[in-house]
């Protein structure tokens, strides 16, 4: 039987999680590009870019404009599998937009630690006026 939600693992998710979702928000690229898992295998899927391997990812954060990156995180749910396997998913609102963002992330506990292996965003069409 697998232990889900164990929780010294759900804490340690749960607090890299939050460092990512303030480096994202401060464009703290150092630690986005530490969270990554530095590999050829990471991936991320953008709302507009999809981003093979660690060196795109993070050539892709290097490049982005560091304006307009605040949200609300509307709901956020980070779900542990054992020891070393985590998934953290949230919905998310940027100031000013109508338009309902999800990002879902893979985390695996590696030798450096808990690291991002694979990530989507994605925007729900807006509302119907």
């Amino acid at each position: 039987m697998m232990d889900v939600n164990l929780p010294d693992v759900l804490a340690e998710v749960t607090a890299q999680f939050a460092r990512y979702e303030k480096a994202l928000t401060t464009n703290d690229v150092a630690v986005l590009d530490e969270l990554f898992w530095d590999s050829p295998l990471t991936l991320r899927y953008g709302a507009g870019e999809n981003l093979y391997g660690h060196a795109a990812i993070a050539g892709f954060r290097a490049g982005r404009p560091a304006v307009g990156l605040q949200r609300e995180v509307l709901r956020t749910v980070v779900t542990t599998f054992g020891r070393d396997f985590a998934t953290a998913n949230i919905e998310f609102r940027r100031a000013g937009s109508d338009r309902t963002g999800r990002q879902s992330q893979t985390w695996v506990r590696t030798d450096q630690g808990w690291r991002v292996v694979a990530a989507h965003v994605s925007l729900l069409a807006p509302p119907a006026a």
